[in-house]
């Protein structure tokens, strides 16, 4: 039995960390404990899985009775196997496992690959039988897939390795998957074996008690058989490791990833005092991860092997400009509406290129973009438009679409497409129409590296994320470092510990705000706390007029809700009257509010309103939000986030991917707002969310922006305090 100690001593030099990872997924021996001839079993699927993928290492079952599994000689324990062994399957008994971890670590096994079941996910006792498998990882350094996985793959030619109870090895191609569900994957492989999808190594991981995703990335990085990375996910381990990791094969190592993340409801978002809190769900900081890893997010399987056949079959484009040929003027249209949709542009043909169509193509012809070669195109006709078309400088890649019509040489047609990709580096990406008539050249597409999508609207959507990854790529050698700005942590730490006292949380209102943001540089404006009417005159001299008058409660939060709040005066009797209307609104609104003062800001010219805001997630860190602001920005949500601390590549990209973006380039007559400003508040915003934790939530709503060259200025803010270690905070 493990006793701790005993067995961390005999740990082989080496298997620790991505070489013992690398060492499970290209096993020369595996150890099989729970091969069975028992019909039926997983242990016996598993192992018959093993010998009929024409595994090329030495395999070991391990049976406490029979003499053989399969015609291959078992052995009773992992100690009684007489060579080393790289990885131990374990398909027994969830009270089991843990034993039989301990005696691998103390054979010098590289690593456990657990498929049995019965662990955390069904809590209780399962949760404690994982606990104890990962005490052992810890004092043996033994590596652990699993529990409660499928298992893994691994179809290069020299391992051939089917570790898994799945129904089909799946042909080698250079696709990488990997998946936290086990009962996806078997639908996967199903899936991908019907569409001529093959792949590299396919990995399900299930509870992660030891290998997270993160430990099969790092892997994937460097791994010369991945072109492409798929990946379904539940949660992710640790969000600012798994950007590093992604940033190192999206920006540096070229290779796409393509995650669908579950989980997208809002359902599970707690409670908010702020504007951001409230917006701030866990989906936003997943998209908040995969936008700074350079990672595309999907909507489902559908679209996630949609852009897979693209990534995996086809080159990059170099631009967005997209050429479409169509032998309907529907189609044609549709694929249109959706290129533009989802971010391309329609090609402007050259004069050469017309001129050429015009010559191979019938008068009834359109000879503009779409290309329309009129339904009784013969596959001549098809050839001839193609290649026209993929040899003008102005056409980054191509959408052919196929009708399928008496006249039509489907077939043909198909043979066509692979012949015109061969004298171009461009994109071609095909949607021959329909499921019977066409199949016969679906097939053959499929089988020469063009995909085929059955309407032309997932053909658009896949060139566009190929053109998106191309773009991301296009920034690759752009600056990628956290800079600090001058600030005065010190100052701001003190601040909130002070307001913090011996509480739990506080609510820091707009007056010790302001504080807050000047020791960051944030901007704001002339301002003066008001505790009572006599201080109104010094306040007249040092703020001026106009200004604007806020109740200040640490118990009325929406100060608008409680007609806490005077805009627009102009006078000092308007000042004065103002005072006495917010502080006798305060006490009709909640009789036993807490009342500060009245807090006199200097008024904000006029410019667009957008919000800056800060939330802590409870797994991942701070977290920044930019988007359109004012009263109706939970309504609009018109919002992106992003995981501090930032690069300012990515406080640039908050602002762009906003929806409202065009009003900041300036609409209707109105120039183009300061957003050199905006991005440097948020940079600074950021900077402050990652130096404090006791930053709970923060809004600054709005953040004023005047048009280009003038800055920007807070009109309004708060911030909610909690102890770091409170649970949430």
């Amino acid at each position: 039995m493990y006793t701790g100690e005993s067995y961390s001593r005999k740990v082989r030099p080496g298997s620790v960390g991505k070489d013992a990872v690398e060492a499970m997924i290209n096993a020369r021996s595996i150890a099989v404990v729970g091969a069975s001839n028992r019909a039926g079993s997983v242990g016996l699927a598993a192992f018959k899985n093993l010998l009929r993928a024409g595994y090329k290492g030495v395999l070991y079952p391990v049976h406490p009775r029979d003499a053989s599994i399969q015609g291959v000689k078992a052995y009773p324990s992992i100690e009684a196997i007489p060579d080393p062994v790289d990885l131990a399957v374990l398909i027994i008994g969830a009270k089991q496992v843990p034993g039989i971890v301990a005696s691998a670590a103390g054979r010098g096994v590289q690593g456990c690959l657990v498929i049995s079941a019965g662990f955390k996910e069904i809590g209780g006792e399962g949760a404690a039988l994982e606990d104890r498998v990962k005490a052992i990882v810890r004092e043996t350094g033994i590596r652990v897939i699993g529990p409660n996985c499928l298992g893994i793959i691994n179809t290069h030619p020299d391992i051939r390795m089917n570790a898994s109870f799945a129904r089909i090895m799946p042909r080698t191609g250079n696709i990488a998957f990997i998946s936290q569900s086990g009962a996806l994957c078997t639908s996967v492989l199903d899936y991908a074996a019907g569409r001529n999808i093959g792949f590299s190594k396919f990995i399900s991981f299930g509870n992660k008690a030891d290998i997270s995703e993160i430990d099969f990335l790092r892997y994937l990085r460097d791994d010369p058989d991945t072109q492409l990375i798929l990946m379904y996910l539940e949660d992710i381990s640790d969000g600012h490791a798994f950007m590093e990791i992604g940033k190192e094969i999206t920006y540096h190592a070229g290779k796409p990833i393509l995650v669908v993340k579950s989980g997208r409801s809002t359902e599970g978002a707690r409670a908010a005092a702020s504007h951001t809190g409230s917006l701030a769900g866990s989906d936003a900081t997943y998209d908040a991860i995969f936008h700074q890893s350079g990672i595309q997010r999907v909507e489902g399987i559908h679209e996630l092997f949609h852009y897979a056949e693209a990534f995996s079959k086809q080159p990059l484009p170099r631009g967005n400009r997209v050429a479409i040929i169509t032998n309907a003027g529907g189609p044609g249209i549709m694929a249109t509406d959706a290129a533009v949709r989802h971010g391309l542009t329609l090609a402007s043909l050259s004069e050469a290129t017309r001129s050429a169509l015009q010559g191979d193509l019938p008068p009834t012809a359109s000879l503009g973009n779409p290309v329309d070669v009129i339904g009784d195109a013969t596959h001549e006709r098809y050839e001839a438009a193609i290649r026209s078309v993929l040899q003008d400088d102005g056409v980054d890649g191509a959408i052919v679409i196929l009708t399928p019509q008496a006249m039509t040489d489907i077939r043909e047609t198909a043979e066509i497409l692979p012949r015109a990709a061969a004298d171009v580096d461009k994109p071609i990406l095909a949607s021959f129409m329909g499921l019977v008539d066409v199949s016969e050249g679906v097939e053959y597409l499929q089988s020469h590296g063009i995909p085929n999508y059955v309407f032309p609207e997932a053909a658009a959507r896949a060139l566009a994320a190929m053109v998106r990854f191309g773009e991301r790529l296009a920034t690759r050698d752009q600056r990628r470092e956290i800079i600090r700005l001058p600030c005065e942590r010190d100052q701001v730490a003190r601040l909130i510990e002070r307001k913090l006292g011996d509480g739990e949380e506080a609510y820091m209102p707009e007056a010790e705000a302001y504080e807050v943001f000047s020791a960051y540089g944030l901007p704001v404006p002339r301002h003066r706390l008001l505790r009572e009417p006599s201080e109104i005159d010094a306040a007249l001299a040092e703020v001026g007029l106009p200004a604007v008058m806020k109740i200040v409660s640490p118990d009325i939060i929406h100060k608008s809700d409680a007609g806490g709040v005077r805009v627009n005066l102009t006078t000092p009797e308007a000042v004065r009257a103002a005072y006495d209307e917010i502080i006798a609104n305060a006490r009709r609104y909640k009789t036993d509010a807490r009342i500060d003062g009245v807090f006199m800001v200097e008024m904000a010219g006029k410019g667009v309103e957008v919000i800056l805001g800060a939330t802590r997630d409870p797994a991942f860190g701070p977290l920044c939000m930019f988007g359109l602001g004012g009263v109706f920005v939970e309504v609009m949500k018109d919002v992106t986030f992003r995981l501090a601390p930032m690069w300012a590549l990515s406080a640039e990209n908050m602002v762009r991917q906003i929806k409202s973006y065009r009003i900041l380039e300036g609409v209707r007559g109105n120039p183009p707002s300061d957003v050199a400003a905006i991005k440097a508040c948020i940079m600074k915003l950021s900077q402050l969310a990652a130096d404090h934790p006791g930053i709970r939530e923060l809004d600054i709503n709005p953040l004023i922006v005047y048009p280009e060259g003038g800055g920007c200025v807070a009109a309004d803010g708060r911030i909610l305090l909690a102890r770091p270690n409170r649970p949430g905070a």
